[in-house]
């Protein structure tokens, strides 16, 4: 199908066009995987636990979660301030 036909079938909402895609190529940009490893103290570790529990999510998706919100702020940050080191 070539692209304009897609995105007329697409825009004029009269079929489902996800049949359309090959979805076991499909990317997501800077999602790739890499593990790390990090040592925690045990109170740490205790604090997570609690915290995952209290949400109903595991510690690594918690700590993924507050990483991703730090990163962002730090970023953030840095856009609106340009100069600060």
């Amino acid at each position: 199908m070539k692209a304009k036909d897609f995105d007329k079938k697409f825009d004029d909402n009269k079929f489902d066009v996800i049949d359309d895609l090959d979805l076991s190529t499909v990317k997501r940009p800077n999602q790739k995987q890499k593990r790390v490893n990090v040592d925690f103290p045990t109170w740490m570790i205790e604090s997570l636990d609690k915290e995952a529990s209290r949400l109903g999510v595991t510690r690594q998706s918690i700590i993924k979660v507050w990483l991703a919100e730090r990163l962002e702020q730090s970023s953030a940050n840095k856009s609106k301030h340009p100069d600060a080191a």
